[in-house]
């Protein structure tokens, strides 16, 4: 577990460096034209190359994802939270990555109870089993562990998250290029809020929980992860975006959710497919659900 935090930690030290170069130095952030362009393809579900290709710059990634939630912000609203995408080891080995990406949620990407998401209406739709944190005071951005990130959180909630790749399938992903879509987002399905307790109780909880995604039409079991599968452990990931927002020079504030990310693999969406996500080992086994047309 300490090999593991070291890791963890020079990962984030090196995203945190990347974004400190933003600030002071722009690169060659995509112009307005670029962004404009990819958003026109993303809304009309065509497939385009992200603004800033594989082996770019994490700047001009970070830069390029900024331009895009300010357009976005006009139909879906203010920010409401923020994603630490490919947290498990599977998902960083699809993408060639090997620490996770960062991206940010806006209000109208959140879908409060069962999700109804239409594939054609983007680009590699896909599904997988997430949780989100909820903020409940600024103390949180100084945590460095599970356990005092637990004391500074109002609970959990279920998420199923409906990313969209948005590129071409010959198009090459790698961080700076996932970072610059603003890692996928465009959909999630979100449930209640979860308490869980307090101290080492909580913190085995949320680390040994199973988040469990089966197909409605036959029970078949799609897959199945812990919540360690996450960085070691769910609440890692806050920890995480809480350094990355130090560097931008912003903070975790309480209402905020911050979504973990991958518990397990991603799926591809399929018209006609229902599913749903249950937490087996958290308070009352909670689910949500998700149906394709």
């Amino acid at each position: 577990m300490h090999a593991h935090r070291s890791a963890l930690a020079l990962g984030a030290s090196l995203l945190v460096s990347t974004v400190l170069v933003a600030g002071s130095a722009q690169a060659a952030c995509p112009d307005d034209a670029a962004i404009d362009a990819f958003l026109a393809a993303r809304a009309s579900a065509a497939p385009t190359p992200p603004p800033v290709a594989a082996g770019g710059s994490m700047a001009d990634a970070l830069c390029a994802q900024d331009k895009i939630l300010a357009r976005l912000e006009t139909d879906l609203g203010p920010v409401v939270g923020y994603k630490a995408g490919l947290t498990s080891p599977k998902s960083q080995q699809a993408f060639g990555v090997t620490e996770p990406v960062f991206g940010t949620l806006l209000e109208g990407m959140i879908v409060k109870g069962n999700a109804t998401a239409r594939p054609a209406e983007a680009v590699r739709a896909l599904f997988e089993a997430d949780l989100v944190v909820e903020i409940a005071d600024a103390a949180v951005n100084d945590a460095t562990t599970p356990e005092e990130v637990l004391a500074h959180i109002a609970g959990v909630r279920p998420f199923l998250e409906l990313p969209a790749l948005v590129v071409g399938k010959d198009d090459k992903l790698d961080g700076p290029a996932i970072t610059s879509i603003n890692v996928g987002a465009w959909k999630g399905a979100m449930g209640e809020l979860i308490e869980i307790p307090q101290g080492a109780e909580g913190v085995a909880m949320l680390a040994d929980f199973t988040a469990k995604l089966t197909n409605d039409a036959n029970g078949e079991t799609l897959s199945a992860a812990p919540g360690k599968a996450v960085l070691g452990h769910p609440l890692n990931a806050v920890t995480w975006i809480a350094g990355v927002l130090k560097a931008q020079g912003k903070a975790l504030k309480p209402g905020d959710l911050v979504s973990v990310g991958s518990i397990g693999p991603l799926h591809p969406m399929k018209p006609g497919l229902s599913v749903t996500l249950t937490y087996e080992g958290l308070p009352g086994t909670p689910k949500i659900g998700a149906r394709f047309e």
